[in-house]
């Protein structure tokens, strides 16, 4: 699938496309792109028309000293979808792109046919402690020296060095080598910490979708996580299930943060028989979402504990 490009409110958004059939929309996580899906995408156009975006301030789109507010996301992928002349889709988020899925369904619920939450975020506090560390003052500077071209390059030559001993990368390590790599760029690490701080602080994930939650009942939803996810525990993809009444919950043993890239065989197994057997949500804009909070508030800033 070629990178595409159309312009949505001034701003160069990129995309994947391809297939037939109902739509798929994916959604990448924190400084990835479309290109995390690279592994998933040729076999699930074949039975589905899969859109792939690299979300603002993320891979090859432009990256403005904006919004990166979780409503913001949302509202470019209805922007997009809408340019692409897609009325709905099945919204499918890895990580962060759980979140904006989430926002998603909440803001446009008329548009999302299923909900898909792979290894997301929005659903509880604990997080991984670097990107907590991140969110502290200083840590550009230091992310700055760590993402320089001479350290990359040293990393670079050691991966090489160790794949001409034989030494074969997990699926996951060229993930991260991706996302890493991708912060040498000044605008792409200034845009991934305005995305980091909007959704997590020094105390971990500073959103919750748990109060709402129960909104995703109208909608079929499926929850995948790796039993061994070290960004986000897996016991929130449990909480979420209970949350969730009809939802689905596939745990993948020994998989981390990635299962789409970790054992994309069966995340697409399991996709499409999600999709196959249900039936697409058809929900109309009713008074539960009109009497809420503004649509960018929809996944709602934990409460900052009072100080004495």
């Amino acid at each position: 699938m070629k990178l595409r490009n159309l312009s949505i409110n001034g701003h160069r958004v990129t995309y994947r496309t391809g297939g037939t059939g109902p739509v798929l929309l994916l959604i990448h996580g924190m400084a990835g792109s479309a290109t995390t899906w690279k592994q998933v995408m040729p076999k699930l156009a074949k039975h589905f028309t899969v859109v792939a975006p690299d979300l603002v301030g993320h891979g090859s789109s432009d990256k403005p000293a904006g919004d990166y507010s979780l409503g913001a996301f949302a509202s470019l992928l209805r922007d997009l979808l809408v340019a692409l002349g897609h009325e709905h889709a099945t919204v499918v988020g890895q990580s962060l792109g759980g979140g904006v899925a989430m926002q998603f369904a909440y803001q446009y619920p008329e548009r999302c046919e299923r909900l898909v939450l792979v290894g997301s975020g929005g659903l509880g506090r604990e997080v991984n402690s670097l990107l907590r560390w991140l969110t502290l003052p200083g840590s550009e500077a230091v992310l700055s020296v760590a993402c320089a071209r001479q350290v990359r390059s040293a990393i670079e030559t050691i991966g090489e060095l160790a794949a001409r001993l034989g030494f074969r990368p997990a699926p996951v390590t060229g993930e991260l080598w991706r996302s890493y790599s991708s912060l040498g760029d000044d605008a792409t690490r200034d845009a991934f910490l305005r995305t980091l701080r909007a959704v997590v602080d020094a105390g971990g994930q500073s959103i919750s979708a748990g109060s709402r939650l129960h909104l995703a009942s109208q909608m079929p939803t499926l929850i995948v996580w790796g039993n061994a996810d070290p960004i986000i525990p897996v016991e929130h993809a449990h909480t979420a299930h209970a949350a969730i009444p009809g939802s689905r919950l596939e745990i993948f043993d020994g998989v981390g943060h990635y299962p789409h890239c970790e054992a994309p065989d069966r995340f697409i197994d399991v996709l499409v028989e999600f999709v196959e057997s249900t039936v697409p949500a058809q929900i109309k804009i009713s008074p539960q979402h009109v009497l809420q909070p503004p649509a960018e508030e929809a996944l709602s800033p934990r409460p900052t504990p009072p100080t004495h």
